[in-house]
């Protein structure tokens, strides 16, 4: 299964690098482009299932290192303002 991670800019200028366990995050995401915060977070939850469900699908079961990975993203969106944005960086493949 092709993984890859990619890299956000959150609104209080932290940046993350985040993994996939699937390059479905380049259907979600444009580098270079900024998300509002609830947005962002409504896109990678949308994409981590999908990717989740190809994992399944090709292993019989789901990728603990992707569900940690949109955990995190979880935790600090919660910890940003709803109106900011999010940046994303770059794809790293």
């Amino acid at each position: 299964m092709p993984e890859m991670h990619f890299e956000v800019r959150w609104p209080d200028g932290k940046t993350m690098r985040c993994y996939s366990p699937s390059l479905i995050i380049k259907d979600y995401f444009q580098p270079g482009s900024h998300y509002p915060v609830v947005e962002f977070l409504a896109r990678s939850r949308e994409a981590y299932g999908i990717a989740q469900e190809r994992v399944r699908a090709r292993w019989g079961w789901g990728c603990g290192h992707g569900q940690h990975a949109l955990e995190q993203i979880e935790a600090q969106a919660s910890r940003c303002a709803a109106d900011g944005l999010v940046l994303v960086e770059c794809f790293q493949e």
